[in-house]
Formats: C-alpha cells, structure tokens, sequence
C-alpha cells in the first residue's frame, strides 16, 4: 500500500518540480535586472544647474540743473515775493528786478527766509498769529495759550445793550426730551451785530479729541483781539464717516458755552425762566413714529408740529 501511494504521487512531484524550474529563472531574471538598474543610478554624474540671468540695469534718471525763471505776472518790484505793488499792471513789472526775488530752486534758503519774514507764523493749532495781534511789547500773541487782554476794560455801552438784550420767545427751540435752547446760528448773528463781521473769532486751544462715540475741542473766543472766554465743546456722532461734522457741531458747542460769559441768552441757564417758557410756549404730546409704529411722549412748542420722524398721535393735542 505505501509503495503504490508514493508511486501515485510520483507525478504531482514530478510537476512541482517543473514549476519551479520555470519560476526560479524568472525571478533570477528580475533581480539582475533591478541590480543593473539600481548600479546605473548610483553611476549617474549630477546635472550642473542653469545660470541666473543677469539683472537688466537702469540708468539713474538725471535731474534737470537749470532753474526756470521766475513768473513776472506774480511779483513786483516794491512788494518782494507777495505780489504786485498797487495800483501795478503785468506790463509795469521790471523784469530784471524780478530775477532778483529768490525762488526754491535759485535760493532755497533766502526764499524760505521771506515767506517767514512776511507771512504770519502758525502754532500747529490751525489758528494764524496775525502780524498785527501783538502785546504791549511787541510780542506775537499765540491764541492756543495767551489770555491777552482778559478784563482790561469793559465793551462800550451799545455793544453791552446787543448782548444782554432779552431773549425773543419766538428764537428759543425746545428739544424731545424738554430741553430749551437758542440755535448757534443766532448766538453768531448777536456777536455780527455788536462786534461787526470779522470782529470776533474762535480760537483752538487743542486738537481734536476723538472718543468713542463723542469728540470734544476747546476753543477760546477772542473779540478785538482781547480774550473773552474759553470753553470746552462736545458732540457725538454714530459713524467714522460723521467725525468731520461732529467737530463742526463741537465748535457751535463751544461758541453757546463760550457766550454765557458775555451774556448772551442767559434766561437759558435761568431755571425759573426756563419753567415759564416751557409752560407758556410748550406742552407734552404722544406721537407715533412713522416707521416702527411706537409711540412714545415728547415736547414741543404750541405752534410746531412734531418734526420727523414723529407725527401726532390722533386724539392727542
């Protein structure tokens, strides 16, 4: 039985054997192969890399040497740099004293030594020393810090009767939440009328405060050339884009608080007025608002109606 059972498996050795003599010679085959081409690899010189282009080169751009002369029809020859002399036409101008006049390019220092010369100085604070706004000893007043003139004497008699004139219950405004007031335009018009156009001014006393939601400046006002008050505006704004008419609305601020002191619409700061006017020219009123439809108290004069966005509710007086 156990020779006839290897005899039977004779042929199945026989086979194996057979494919293993195919298969072995393949892979021999393959592994010279990789061996030839892993060899040829580590034999391989490296490429040499490319050269960099070279940078294309400019020539410097040559700044022109020669000044051009200067403009005749802009200067004279008994005004310097300002211009022309009185009563002088273009065709009256000596041309050879105008080459005279140093300009930037022909005398850069001589020309800066004239407009310091004969222009007014600035402080930084927007606000022009006048060559005529000098103290006692001839010194240039600053408006950013001098208090020149504060209460040397006191304004004439009819300048006095414009600014403390009774107010005119017909100029006073009342807010929404009540609160009386004179637009900044008329408190303008009452210093036109007493001290002329030109006569007054403000001047800055600081830069521009930018808060959160409210700048705030301080301003003097000066009449005369003579210091008057000081005092600090305030107005909020909702936006980056409103910052420029906010500081707009500081300055008419500062001007009303600036006011008091010469007495201008000082019933405004009166309680008791204020309680009069308010119930003689004013009432309380429900309005709606036209969009959201909330309604909500407010106050008014007797002879305005509502401003929008409000509007009267119906039944109400």
């Amino acid at each position: 039985m156990r020779s006839r059972a290897l005899q039977s498996c004779r042929p199945l050795l026989s086979t194996s054997s057979r494919l293993q003599c195919l298969v072995q010679p393949a892979f021999v085959a393959l592994a010279s192969t990789d061996a030839a081409s892993s060899s040829t690899s580590t034999t391989t010189t490296p490429t040499a890399p490319k050269p960099a282009a070279p940078k294309p080169t400019y020539a410097p751009r040559l700044k022109a040497t020669q000044a051009y002369p200067p403009k005749t029809s802009r200067v004279g020859t008994t005004t310097g740099s300002r211009g022309l002399a009185p009563g002088m036409t273009v065709d009256q101008v000596d041309v050879e004293s105008a080459k005279q006049i140093p300009t930037p390019t022909t005398n850069p220092a001589a020309f800066i030594a004239a407009l310091t010369t004969s222009s007014p100085s600035l402080n930084g604070n927007g606000n022009g020393n006048s060559v005529n706004a000098v103290d006692e000893n001839g010194n240039p007043i600053d408006w950013s810090s001098s208090f020149h003139g504060l209460s040397t004497s006191a304004f004439s008699p009819e300048a006095a009767a414009i600014l403390m004139a009774p107010l005119n219950p017909e100029d006073v405004e009342i807010k929404p939440d009540g609160i009386v007031y004179l637009p900044e335009i008329k408190y303008r018009r009452i210093l036109n009328k007493a001290f002329g156009p030109g006569g007054w001014g403000l001047a800055p006393r600081g830069e521009l405060v930018v808060g959160e939601k409210v700048v705030t400046r301080e301003y003097a006002l000066v009449v005369n050339g003579r210091f008057v008050a000081q005092a600090r505006g305030e107005c909020q704004y909702f936006s980056p884009d409103t910052i420029p008419t906010a500081g707009e609305g500081c300055k008419s601020n500062a001007l009303m608080r600036c006011c008091k002191d010469l007495g201008i619409a000082s019933e405004l700061w009166d309680p008791r007025f204020i309680r009069v006017f308010k119930k003689e020219h004013g009432h309380e009123v429900w309005v709606e608002h036209v969009v959201n439809k909330k309604r909500r108290q407010i106050w008014k004069r007797k002879d305005c109606d509502p401003a929008y966005p409000f509007q009267l509710v119906p039944g109400s007086k």
